[in-house]
């Protein structure tokens, strides 16, 4: 089993209001965003759909498969209705 990492997650508009906070330290053993965002989703109780979002990594939009690294800051953006 692998040893688990450290995660910085920031939560913006609909993800914020679901898990009622704007950021949160994990440590998690997954590797990849996709891996992150289940297990966060089952934890937060999230319904939004992976491919509803865009996944950014320190700062950079990132594929959803991408390698992340200790310390890494994610940040899961839903889809922004207009107004």
């Amino acid at each position: 089993m692998s040893e688990p990492l450290t995660y910085r997650l920031l939560y913006f508009a609909s993800l914020r209001d679901r898990t009622g906070r704007d950021s949160e330290v994990v440590a998690s053993i997954a590797r990849d965003p996709r891996a992150l965002y289940a297990e966060i989703s089952l934890q937060h109780g999230l319904t939004l759909a992976a491919e509803r979002l865009r996944v950014a990594v320190n700062g950079e939009f990132a594929d959803w498969d991408s390698a992340l690294r200790d310390g890494d800051e994610v940040v899961f953006l839903p889809p922004v209705s207009g107004g």
